[in-house]
This record gives C-alpha cells, sequence and structure tokens, in this order.
C-alpha cells in the first residue's frame, strides 16, 4: 500500500483508508473482526471513527486494540451521543468524550482527536478549540483536526489552530481542490478526504442526499461520452481521481462488506494511478455541471 505523510504531524498513512462509520451499525462483534483485521492485513493503517459512530469504537477496542502500534487512529468528538448527558461542543462535553473514546478503543491515546462538523459560530467562541488543545496539552491525542466542509473548513484552515483538515472531495465534488487545499497545505496541514468515492451513488439506492444529487451529477457526466484511457470499474475512477491529487494523504472510505473492503485495496494497488489526462477531463466536465447545493 502506498503511504503518504500526514502533514505537519508527520505520521505515515495509507493512502487508502478506512472510515468505520458503517462497521459501526454492526451488531456482531465477529463481523466486526474480520473487516478491521482484514483493513490491517490489506495493508491499511489509517483508520477514522467518530464517538457518534454507534458500535464502531467498541468494536475497535474489542477487536484489535492489541494490534494498537500497527495503525494511526483517528476520532471525532462534539456531539452528545452514547446517552451521555450535556450540551454539544462544550469543553466538558468534548473532553469526556474523548476520555469515552479512549476507554471503548481500549488506548491511551488517540493519534487525532477532530472536531466532527460544526459550524463557524462553535469555531469562532473557540470553547471547542480549547479543549482539544488541552487534550492535546496532557497527551490523550497526539494532534487536533476538524471535519467539515466549505466555510468552516476554510475558517478552520485559516485560523492555523488545526493539524489536520478531513473534507469531502471526489470526481462529483470537487470544490475542496478549488477553495481548500492550497491553503491547507501552505499552513502545512494533513489532508484527509471524506466521501471519496463520492458514496458510490450510480449503484446506491435512490431517495437520499447527497446520493441523488452524486448521481445526477455522475449521469451528466457521463453523457459527455466517454474518456479515452478511464477504468471501467467506477470505483477505481473515482479513488483514481481523489488519489491523484497530492494534497490528499489519504482517502477514507467506508464498508461493511467485506468483499467491497477487498476490491477497494485491490483497486488501489493494481489499478491506480490512473492517467493524468484522465483526472483532467474529470476536472474539465465538472466545471460544466450546474453549481454545487450548498
Amino acid at each position: 500500500m502506498e503511504m503518504a505523510t500526514l502533514g505537519k504531524t508527520g505520521l505515515k498513512v495509507s493512502r487508502l483508508g478506512a472510515g468505520l462509520f458503517e462497521i459501526g451499525t454492526l451488531s456482531d462483534v465477529s463481523a466486526a473482526s474480520q473487516l478491521l483485521n482484514a483493513a490491517l492485513d490489506g495493508g491499511i493503517n489509517f483508520l477514522d471513527t467518530a464517538a457518534c459512530y454507534d458500535n464502531s469504537e467498541e468494536w475497535i477496542g474489542r477487536t484489535i486494540s492489541h494490534r494498537r502500534t500497527e495503525y494511526v487512529l483517528a476520532t471525532k468528538s462534539g456531539h452528545v451521543t452514547g446517552g451521555y448527558e450535556g450540551n454539544e461542543w462544550t469543553a466538558q462535553t468534548i473532553l469526556d468524550s474523548i476520555e469515552r473514546s479512549l476507554d471503548r478503543m481500549k488506548t491511551d491515546y488517540v493519534d487525532l482527536v477532530q472536531l466532527h462538523s460544526c459550524g463557524v459560530d462553535i469555531l469562532e467562541r473557540g470553547e471547542a478549540i480549547q479543549a482539544l488543545i488541552d487534550a492535546k496539552r496532557v497527551g490523550k491525542t497526539r494532534f487536533i483536526g476538524y471535519s467539515g466542509d466549505r466555510e468552516a473548513a476554510l475558517w478552520a484552515v485559516e485560523s492555523g489552530q488545526f493539524d489536520t483538515l478531513q473534507t469531502t472531495f471526489n470526481l462529483l465534488g470537487q470544490e475542496a481542490h478549488m477553495e481548500l487545499f492550497a491553503k491547507a497545505e501552505a499552513r502545512g496541514m494533513g489532508i484527509i478526504a471524506k466521501r471519496p468515492i463520492a458514496n458510490a451513488a450510480w449503484c446506491a439506492p435512490a431517495g437520499s442526499e447527497p446520493v441523488d444529487w452524486y448521481r445526477q451529477r455522475m449521469q451528466a457526466m457521463l453523457d459527455m461520452g466517454p474518456i479515452p484511457g478511464a477504468p471501467q470499474n467506477l470505483i477505481a475512477l473515482a479513488l483514481g481521481f481523489t488519489l491523484a491529487h497530492p494534497e490528499v494523504d489519504t482517502a477514507i472510505v467506508g464498508t461493511c462488506n467485506l468483499e467491497h473492503l477487498q476490491s477497494n485495496i485491490k483497486s488501489v494497488k493494481g489499478e491506480l494511478p490512473i492517467p493524468a489526462e484522465v483526472v483532467q477531463e474529470l476536472h474539465r466536465r465538472f466545471e460544466r455541471l450546474e453549481p454545487s447545493q450548498g
């Protein structure tokens, strides 16, 4: 598996990471164990979870905590979840959330704690950021980051207070490349691409955002005609596009399907990179689409 350095953190991360939202929905610990161990065995070493991802943190602790030195562990905090009583985005809620995460994942520290998609108003208030700084100071986390999009992501980047940025970036949602990447890279921030395969909208059930929006965009891009040199496998095309951008240190894909996980690993190892001309054509086609929502 190709590796990259996660910005100024110096952490070495696999370019394909694992987003663990879907694993959190599993009720069977053996299924979770199979997936998490297969990810590590396949060369994935960046695991991204959150306090509100149902059983995700618990499954990490119960199945792979004995392999803690083999992976870079990232979580998120800020929401009130898991029966906790308190208010979102307060210092107490965030610090209690981090302690709960450490306990569930059976570790003394995480490599990265991120604020979980709060708005500019919360960032400007400063309490949530200070809570992460305090957690870093006492060794609960090695680094701090922000996870989110658009205006709030831009604020987080320009504040200079975060080590990493996690933001949406894919062939159907390229705004981060135009609005955020250069500024984040100039500040030495590690960049984590979420939704790098655009929720596989071309084969996902209809009826939810952003899936329907992505599906419309994909169809519009396909209607512009074939792209010479593009892989027929749309997952490989999507991953190839996202990882063609050197600013992206790791792209996190979530699944609770072992076959899909193994296929994604195989694509990254054997089908990438895709031709530069294909990436350029995808940029051109995106620029011809209707402006994005939000």
